[in-house]
């Protein structure tokens, strides 16, 4: 059996509102970090993208994904989680195959009017995982500019304090707290670990 992997396949919503510009690269530096270009991630079509990575990363990297494109209020991101394996290994990551990029896809057709969803090989989880995700919408969802990009660096910075922060992002300590309560954050990161705990089981 092969190893388990992640694709994360998602697009821009509204993206037509903005120049491709204004949210590209900001999108693409957090691409980076999360792999390589072609190989673990490619847009296409013009605000359509694809990403693999570690299971067990995969609700991280969408958080990350989401606070960058909420940056722009004038825009959102939808994304659907495959875990399965990959069959077929190309250079080109929209060229690979196998069951997690065929969940992905179909996760993907199936939002409708939801922002995000995940599909495993285990229906029973996917319906957990997708009620959880569902709820946590409601507020990522909302998430203003400011709470967007006080929720990424939050995600980029994990062993540092609010104080620590604070002195990064030249924000007073006290709208950095603000920010992570409005933005839901302790309840995400919750959400993160039961998500974690639960695909590392599979």
């Amino acid at each position: 059996m092969n190893k388990l992997t992640a694709v994360i396949t998602g697009d821009i919503i509204d993206s037509r509102k903005v120049t491709t510009k204004e949210w590209i690269e900001p999108f693409k530096k957090i691409l980076n970090r999360l792999g390589s270009k072609n190989k673990s991630w490619e847009i296409y079509r013009g605000d359509s993208f694809q990403l693999e990575t570690g299971p067990e990363i995969a609700f991280e990297s969408l958080l990350l994904l989401k606070s960058t494109i909420k940056q722009n209020k004038l825009i959102d991101v939808r994304i659907a989680i495959g875990i399965g394996e990959k069959d077929f290994k190309t250079t080109k990551i929209t060229e690979s195959n196998g069951s997690a990029f065929i969940r992905a896809g179909f996760c993907f057709d199936n939002l409708k009017k939801q922002t995000m969803g995940i599909r495993t090989e285990q229906s029973e989880l996917d319906v957990t995982l997708n009620l959880m995700f569902e709820l946590a919408a409601l507020t990522m969802n909302k998430w203003t500019e400011n709470t967007a990009y006080i929720i990424q660096q939050s995600l980029l910075n994990p062993n540092i304090g609010q104080k620590e922060l604070e002195q990064k992002l030249n924000l007073l300590q006290s709208s950095i707290s603000r920010g992570l309560k409005r933005g839901g954050y302790d309840e995400i990161q919750k959400l993160n670990t039961y998500y974690k705990k639960t695909i590392n089981n599979l």
